[in-house]
């Protein structure tokens, strides 16, 4: 009888969920509420679901925050979320194809919202804006989106995109008539700015930093406008905002300045094909794709992520002063302790004599095999220029694979072979300046029966946008 109660509890149980999830397929899917934990989270932090929100977002590190502005006219954080895919490199979407994601200030209006999206839901950035426009660049419908894949845009899990719109929608139903949307290489700290200092996007970056600056000070969204080819913020506004704004700013050049006096080697990020967040590799490589999205699970059994053989970490490529390749490192996260010394390491030595740098994790790892999930973060290859591919060095035995080798367990999704591969030969070659030009998979169509009608939207200024994303 025991186990006859266990099993009808089960069934009901499941039974629930899965009408739980139909109410919120079809024409109902901007309906998605926000889930209570987050609600409670509010609650904390003085803030109600119809008050304005910004929305900020980090390549580099791979995370996305809702910021909520309370009664007194201050944004607080709300959540940080971390980025399940982006595409391309550092730097801003230039034009159309070249699979970058905007960097920017961006406008989501009521109109930009997307409950017909083909990854369950969607709002579009608003790209291209006025500074895009202003020089010459190209592109429609970026989207921040579900199905963790990307061809441009931001992707999220299909449980996290449902959170973010719904945050979204209840923002403009509060009367906010355009949610700005901040959207950055990485975290605008001296130690990104020292380490990227030689970056062509710098003149760039450091304008977008402006506006975060008047943010981070006043915690108060800035208004933006264009002029000259560049972003402005605030003119003529708050004088003591202006002030202390221009004060940080100060302070951070002086920061920027002692960080390069120490030593900090100017570094280059080159992606396979962008990057997500560490947890989010480590949930591919133990449950699949399928575990992270419901546009795989909700009738398309097309690949869920986009190519996941290149979802092994950025090269880091030294540069010296004159910004000339000095070594080339490769790792799952270019700010792995390890991975920088090793950096720190070859930009000590002259470009004519750089040696291969060793792996400082190895040395100071036990005898002991690493677990799956920390092998991963070891530096997997540390080669100098044009010289002799450097030997593999991880914290790993022989006995456990890399972080790319676990990667490759998934080619066959994406149509590929599933035959093994000589140990070395995946990251022994010599690592190329300039990243090799692939073509990736669009993220998963929907089947056309989980599509919604126009006709049965809740407000008519969410009109659909077109079911390309």
């Amino acid at each position: 009888m025991a186990l006859k109660h266990l099993a009808l509890t089960a069934l009901i149980a499941l039974s629930v969920a899965a009408c739980e999830e139909d109410r919120y397929r079809g024409s109902q899917r901007h309906n998605i509420p926000i889930p209570s934990a987050t609600y409670a989270l509010m609650s904390e932090k003085g803030v109600t679901k119809s008050q304005p929100i910004v929305i900020r977002s980090y390549k580099k590190e791979s995370e996305l925050e809702v910021w909520k502005k309370r009664s007194d006219g201050q944004y607080v954080l709300l959540k940080t979320f971390p980025m399940c895919r982006w595409s391309g490199q550092l730097g801003p979407k230039i034009r159309e194809g070249d699979r970058m994601a905007p960097e920017g200030f961006y406008a989501i209006t009521p109109a930009q919202m997307n409950p017909n999206s083909s990854f369950y839901v969607s709002f579009n950035m608003g790209y291209p804006n006025a500074y895009d426009r202003s020089h010459g660049r190209t592109g429609a419908h970026l989207m921040v989106h579900g199905a963790c894949s990307s061809a441009g845009c931001y992707s999220m899990t299909d449980d996290q995109i449902g959170e973010l719109y719904a945050l979204v929608r209840e923002a403009h139903n509060g009367g906010q008539r355009a949610v700005q949307m901040q959207a950055f290489p990485f975290r605008m700290t001296p130690e990104n700015l020292a380490k990227h200092r030689l970056d062509p996007n710098m003149a760039f970056w450091k304008n977008l930093k402006e506006g975060s600056d008047y943010f981070e000070i006043a915690k108060d969204e800035p208004a933006v406008g264009v002029s000259g080819g560049r972003y402005v913020f605030n003119g003529g506004g708050n004088t003591s905002v202006s002030q202390a704004v221009a004060q940080k700013r100060q302070q951070d050049d002086v920061q920027v300045a002692a960080l390069v006096a120490k030593g900090t080697p100017a570094v280059k990020l080159i992606y396979d094909d962008g990057d997500q967040h560490s947890s989010f590799k480590r949930q591919l490589a133990q449950s699949g794709a399928d575990a992270m999205n419901k546009s795989v699970a909700w009738g398309s059994r097309d690949v869920g992520i986009s190519r996941v053989d290149s979802l092994i970490g950025p090269r880091v490529v030294v540069l010296d002063d004159k910004g000339r390749t000095k070594a080339t490192v490769r790792a799952e996260s270019a700010d792995n302790d390890a991975v920088l010394a090793a950096v720190r390491g070859a930009a000590e030595q002259p470009a004519a004599e750089a040696k291969p740098a060793t792996a400082v994790a190895a040395a100071a790892t036990p005898a002991s095999p690493a677990k799956p999930a920390d092998a991963a973060t070891q530096v997997a290859k540390v080669s100098p220029g044009a010289a002799t591919p450097a030997p593999i060095q991880t914290a790993a035995s022989a006995e456990q694979p890399s972080f790319y080798q676990r990667a490759l367990s998934f080619v066959p999704l994406l149509g590929g072979s599933s035959e093994p591969k000589a140990e070395t030969a995946p990251i022994a070659s010599v690592v190329p300046e300039t990243p090799q030009r692939t073509v990736a998979p669009l993220p998963p169509r929907r089947s056309p029966a989980l599509r919604t009608s126009r006709l049965d939207q809740p407000d008519a200024a969410y009109a659909s946008q077109p079911a390309t994303r």
